[in-house]
């Protein structure tokens, strides 16, 4: 079943500055409702002769009706390549970084101060 998986890349563009290859990469898999991106990940990987944690899929979209689905992918030159460029939730996902926690906002409160003689009226303070 994982045989009849064909994938083919096109738009491939070098990119120095980012120290990756990126690409489109079109799946046709007839046989599967869908791909998992770790498969993708593993194949691009092995064609393009990366360990999976260079590689970076994302934005995979089926076709209607299944049978074949368009996503992007980065080869990084290499895994500090890929933390250091790289988005950072796309980081968390693959394991690669850990994520930030960050304590919530308190909810602000409406404080009502009425004045001191509403509270006690029988008070005999004069201000002067």
């Amino acid at each position: 079943m994982a045989d009849s998986v064909t994938l083919r890349t096109r738009k491939f563009q070098r990119n120095p500055l980012l120290a990756r290859k990126q690409m489109v990469a079109d799946i046709i898999h007839p046989d599967q409702a869908g791909i998992s991106k770790a498969n993708l990940q593993q194949k691009l990987a092995t064609l393009y002769k990366a360990t999976p944690e260079q590689v970076s899929v994302f934005g995979l979209r089926t076709a209607f009706g299944g049978g074949k689905t368009t996503a992007f992918a980065c080869i990084y030159d290499s895994v500090e390549a890929r933390k250091k460029f790289d988005a950072k939730h796309r980081l968390i996902r693959a394991g690669l970084a850990t994520k930030v926690e960050r304590a919530s906002r308190q909810q602000s409160t409406l404080i009502f101060v009425m004045p001191y003689s509403r509270l006690c009226p029988d008070s005999s303070l004069t201000y002067s």
